[in-house]
């Protein structure tokens, strides 16, 4: 029973991996792809990271960092609000 529950699972999985649309293709890429923005900018620009050489700032200043931020947002959308989005235009779609 579990094989077979299994397998039905792994068949729908894999039928709506196949049937996306291009919109819902970029709706799910946007988090990862801001996440490797952030990560990218970060290793570009290292000295916008101010904790790396925190020497006269102070903790506001510290916390603030911009390449972070980045990474924050797209972990929050990537988590958060796309499967919400993707989830009506899959509805939409089975109309």
């Amino acid at each position: 029973m579990n094989a077979e529950l299994a397998h039905e699972l792994e068949r729908r999985r894999a039928s709506r991996a196949r049937t996306r649309s291009g919109r819902a293709r970029i709706i799910g890429g946007l988090g990862p792809l801001t996440v490797l923005a952030g990560l990218v900018w970060a290793f570009v620009q290292p000295y916008r990271l101010t904790f790396l050489h925190p020497h006269d700032q102070g903790f506001w200043w510290l916390l603030s960092e911009p390449p972070i931020y980045v990474v924050l947002v797209g972990i929050l959308f990537w988590r958060v609000i796309a499967p919400g989005l993707l989830e009506d235009l899959e509805a939409e779609a089975g109309k």
